[in-house]
């Protein structure tokens, strides 16, 4: 006779299976990282003020205010470090405005211009870049504020404009190192 294997029962157990202790800390995990705001608002929040602070820097060193009965010229186009600050704050701008462009469409759009690995590091590079412009032409426009006339509105338009260059170095700086933490997170560098 063959022997039948007994069968025992066990009481209905619900549905519902138990989730495993793995899934409970990274469930844990992913909901309070998307409760805190990102490093891309973050970072759009300083493009803006990079934005803000180099375009100062540009139309106060185009537009000084004109005063009259002062011989010298009031122009920074007789000034080659002069000229330096104006195209070094005017590419900075248009920098800072492309990357607040690119930083909004990718918040709501969820859009990418091109790969994230690709954008990540050039970003992380030409912050390096705009940094370094910013702050070498605020130092040669020390250089043109000793030339001009004490008493000359060019003289302060470069004050005011060395000034907004330095504090866009500042975020500008911020930025690429909120851009190089986040390639070496998501990199693994």
């Amino acid at each position: 006779m063959a022997r039948e294997s007994p069968i025992i029962l066990y009481p209905p157990q619900d549905s519902l299976p138990t989730p495993s202790p793995f899934s409970i800390s990274f469930s844990v995990a992913s909901t309070r990282l998307s409760s805190q705001p990102s490093f891309r608002f973050y970072n759009l929040f300083l493009r803006f003020f990079a934005l803000i602070f180099s375009f100062i820097s540009t139309i106060t060193l185009a537009c000084p205010s004109p005063q009259k009965g002062n011989d010298e010229p009031s122009t920074f186009l007789n000034y080659p470090e002069l000229m330096y600050c104006f195209i070094t704050a005017m590419l900075a701008s248009i920098y800072s405005a492309y990357q607040l462009f690119k930083g909004v469409c990718d918040i709501s759009y969820r859009g990418r211009f091109i790969s994230d690995k690709t954008s990540d590091y050039t970003s992380f590079i030409l912050d390096q870049l705009v940094a370094y412009l910013l702050i070498s032409s605020s130092s040669v426009s020390v250089l043109a504020i000793d030339r001009i006339v004490r008493t000359s509105p060019l003289r302060k338009a470069v004050i005011v404009s060395s000034i907004m260059a330095y504090i866009a170095f500042f975020v500008v700086a911020i930025c690429a190192l909120l851009s190089g933490y986040e390639n070496l997170l998501a990199y693994k560098l």
